[in-house]
């Protein structure tokens, strides 16, 4: 580890500005969502991962992956949307051993009636503080580094 270089001045403050939005961002979006929607921006994800899917269901593995979830996370989220009748929970019948998730048409309301919220704090949060040109230079570079730390395999779905 020796060889290896130390961060400049624009390096770190680049990493420093970088871990404050991973940190502050998703907690910030959480504290204003929630209590409005009663969703938690995981529920949300998943919601909006299953109304973006072929019949509106996903393997909980591909799930999982979609959402960058773990996979232990994933599991307790589901069940929870289920409990609440906004998701369903069906065995594969591919293979047994997996489990689909599927928005129920309550999810689908829920989705709807939590967009607006959504939108607002997004762009409060985010867009707000942009213009064309910060989103033309550094979309591309978000997504190079977010395909740099993609690591989920493929799934098969049912």
């Amino acid at each position: 580890m020796g060889d290896l270089a130390v961060l400049d001045e624009g390096e770190s403050a680049f990493w420093r500005s970088l871990i404050r939005i991973t940190t502050v961002l998703p907690r910030a979006l959480e504290d204003q969502f929630l209590p409005e929607t009663g969703l938690t921006t995981s529920d949300y994800g998943v919601l909006v991962a299953l109304s973006e899917a072929p019949d509106h269901l996903l393997r909980i593995s591909a799930l999982a992956a979609t959402t960058a979830l773990s996979l232990s996370r994933i599991s307790r989220v589901v069940d929870d949307l289920t409990r609440r009748g906004l998701v369903e929970k069906r065995r594969c019948a591919e293979d047994g051993r997996a489990s689909n998730a599927v928005l129920t048409a309550a999810g689908l309301a829920k989705l709807e009636a939590a967009y607006p919220s959504h939108l607002a704090r997004v762009r409060a949060s985010v867009f707000d503080h942009l213009d064309a040109e910060d989103l033309r230079t550094a979309g591309p570079v978000l997504a190079r580094l977010a395909a740099a730390l993609d690591t989920t395999p493929p799934t098969d779905d049912c």
